[in-house]
């Protein structure tokens, strides 16, 4: 006789019963596990100063479950803190005016559970352990029914405090988590406008993503932000795909002029006016980037106020103090930017475009594997490696007999 669920069944079975989402790496899983364990530890301990017999039954069931969500999804919308206080606390009062007015007990438990999806969705509060609450209000015994709507406060209340505070303090503290969510802003800061940023005009926006949202019409386990936040990182494995093997190191500039923290600032200037170039690293004797001096620089820190031509101005502050006191800056230390943003030689030119177009950057130093200068790329290198890029893939097209936009 032949097994029922053969490996073939199973693997056809296999996208019905198992989700498809990313895997995720194993420091993630260990990260979200020891939050789950020193959370457990550390509210149940002190739930159990307050709280006696039988009710702890109420810490297994309002915090296990809320403890999967708040350490290993931190970013869902289902455990920001209104969902996780608003959510259980509607839900425990919903359940214990269901037992304490419904004579049967699973009528009772029914309507709880509905009854609190509804008010959870209607509040905006929407938390899974919240059913689990409503239910165990019903049926949780003698010793629930009697605290009545004081069940509410303590332990639920309590239990909600303390594992919301536990999240706050061990999501904030674990590396690439952050709680609760905040919301990401394209509005471009940097520029002190309203307009959306580079990035962020192009493509899809949040009317397209609450459409197709409303489209669906089911809760989908996602905010807005987390849905912004992976189209941008789709686009940028999209372009990195197209772009081939290209690296920083391919583009940018190596044979540079630098200076270190002690050069006059009438050498920069003149370096600067020399080479044609608006920007220049700072670099230590070792070669280590320590800052980047712009014409910026130079602009902001002259003293513009004066009635004096601006040329006399600018002047004024390049040349450098006679005697051994000054009241403006001598050397380039004085006014670079520190410390910088840099980028490796073998990081992939894709993710130079989040840098170059929302950040405002307009040149990056570019340093090797153990941190010295390697070279700079700026905006116009990247637009070069663009173009050229999709110019060869359209001339391969043609040699092969295939049109250009296919």
């Amino acid at each position: 006789m032949q097994p029922v669920l053969t490996v073939k069944t199973l693997q056809k079975l296999r996208p019905w019963l198992v989700s498809s989402i990313a895997t995720l790496s194993a420091r993630e899983k260990l990260l979200s596990s020891l939050a789950a364990f020193l959370a457990i530890l550390a509210v149940g301990w002190l739930s159990s100063r307050f709280i006696e017999g039988a009710e702890l039954v109420v810490l297994v069931a309002s915090i296990g479950a809320s403890a999967v969500l708040l350490f290993a999804v931190p970013h869902s919308p289902l455990t920001q803190p209104w969902p996780l206080a608003g959510g259980t606390v509607i839900s425990a009062f919903i359940g214990v005016a269901c037992a304490k007015y419904v004579p049967s007990p699973w009528l009772a438990g029914a309507m709880a559970v509905s009854l609190s999806i509804l008010a959870m969705h209607l509040t905006h509060s929407l938390h899974p352990p919240g059913g689990a609450i409503a239910l165990l209000a019903v049926l949780g015994g003698e010793n629930i029914h009697e605290a009545g709507f004081g069940f509410v406060l303590a332990p639920v209340g309590l239990n909600v405090l303390l594992v919301l505070v536990a999240a706050l303090l061990i999501n904030n503290l674990l590396p690439g988590h952050r709680y609760p969510a905040r919301p990401v802003s394209r509005i471009d800061r940097k520029h002190r406008h309203k307009d959306l940023t580079p990035l962020g005009r192009l493509g899809l926006n949040r009317d397209d993503l609450r459409g197709a949202l409303r489209d669906f019409d089911i809760y989908l386990d996602v905010s807005e932000d987390d849905l912004v936040q992976v189209y941008d990182k789709a686009g940028t494995h999209a372009f990195r795909r197209k772009m081939g093997k290209l690296t920083c190191a391919d583009i940018m500039s190596r044979d540079l002029a630098t200076a270190e923290f002690g050069t006059d600032l009438e050498e920069v200037w003149a370096r600067l006016r020399y080479h044609r170039v608006k920007a220049m690293p700072v670099v230590d004797r070792f070669q280590h980037v320590i800052g980047i001096v712009t014409l910026v620089d130079f602009l902001k820190r002259a003293n513009l106020k004066t009635y004096e031509t601006f040329e006399d101005k600018l002047i004024k502050f390049i040349r450098r103090t006679t005697g051994t006191h000054s009241e403006k800056p001598e050397v380039v230390g004085q006014i670079m930017a520190a410390p910088v943003t840099t980028v490796r030689t073998d990081m992939h030119v894709s993710e130079l475009v989040p840098l170059l177009s929302d950040k405002g950057f307009h040149h990056i130093p570019v340093v090797d594997g153990r941190g010295r200068l390697a070279g700079m790329v700026t905006q116009s290198d990247l637009i070069a490696a663009m173009y050229t890029c999709y110019v060869m893939k359209d001339e391969s097209k043609e040699s092969h007999g295939q049109s250009p936009h296919a």
